[in-house]
């Protein structure tokens, strides 16, 4: 019997490894072995400047963390991130997870959506998905990325009549939140404007009514912590809902929100940590974070201002 035995759990895993080479079916082993995010030997030295080099590698490591944190929605949303001098920038290939998403895949656009660098795959940019990101691109030029997601926390704050409340400090570090009223899926291209206006000037985050969220960034890493913040400021108010809105202490925003934002910043960590580096906003935090993906093998490419800390931990 115990032969017998043996030999069913030898076809029935050659039948799974079978599967997952035919149909894509994920299993331990393919999980043991991220993708590499820096895959950029796949293309010639002299197609990318070092900047785009390095932007490219720490967008799709953004791409990455979203992955990770579970925030993502199958193939849909995106991230996207300026890149050079000109209106051009990168975005996911339509198609991919967020976990698929590479240096050298990434597709590079203009402000109109037309494709000025394909990448390594064949798959193309969704040009409805992509009106959110070319409207604020178009009309804030301070923003360098735009990240737009739909988790379940954001969403469901998305629906609140209330909006995102000051009652956290993750949400008062967020600053003035801008809101966007649901009109359908965004694909008419005159809602550009109105995207534009609702931001504002200087907002980073923008609630998008029925729908989901906006996180923008003057960097990358700016970004994935305005990103980061928004969903935690989400979750801190949905779970504290649950005792009553009676029961809620919510701050007076306007006289917060500068001061938790000034203590809060890389400036102040820096500070603070009497260090003699300069922190950008939310570098810091980035560079934390791309040495827990290099540490579990995604090969991020993130050019360290600490590498000593990052070969210390391995």
């Amino acid at each position: 019997m115990l032969q017998v035995w043996n030999a069913i759990q030898q076809v029935y895993k050659g039948t799974l490894s079978v599967v997952s080479r035919t149909k894509g079916i994920h299993t331990t082993a393919a999980h043991s072995c991220p993708i590499p995010i820096n895959d950029l030997h796949r293309v010639s030295p002299g197609r990318y400047t070092e900047k785009e080099r390095e932007e490219r590698c720490k967008l799709a490591a953004l791409y990455r963390l979203v992955h990770q944190e579970g925030w993502t929605q199958y193939i849909y949303n995106h991230i996207t991130a300026q890149v050079g001098e000109e209106n051009h920038f990168l975005l996911n290939p339509f198609g991919l997870l967020y976990e698929e998403v590479t240096a050298s895949n990434l597709v590079k656009v203009n402000l109109e959506g037309e494709v000025i660098d394909p990448g390594t795959t064949q798959l193309g940019v969704n040009l409805a998905g992509y009106l959110l990101h070319s409207a604020i691109h178009a009309a804030r030029h301070d923003v360098k990325c735009v990240v737009h997601i739909h988790s379940p926390y954001a969403a469901a704050v998305s629906t609140m009549k209330c909006g995102l409340l000051p009652m956290s400090q993750e949400a008062l570090i967020l600053g003035e939140i801008s809101y966007h009223p649901y009109s359908g899926v965004l694909v008419d291209q005159t809602e550009r404007e109105a995207i534009a206006k609702n931001l504002g000037p200087k907002n980073k985050v923008m609630m998008l009514q029925n729908h989901g969220m906006v996180a923008c960034g003057e960097t990358i890493e700016e970004a994935w912590v305005y990103t980061y913040g928004t969903i935690h400021a989400c979750e801190i108010q949905v779970q504290a809902m649950g005792a009553g809105m009676d029961n809620l202490l919510v701050q007076d925003g306007k006289h917060l929100w500068e001061r938790t934002a000034a203590l809060s910043s890389s400036e102040a960590v820096s500070h603070q940590s009497r260090t003699q580096l300069k922190w950008a906003p939310g570098q810091l935090e980035f560079e934390a974070m791309m040495r827990k993906l290099d540490r579990q093998g995604h090969q991020t490419g993130y050019p360290y201002q600490l590498p000593d800390v990052y070969a210390t931990a391995n």
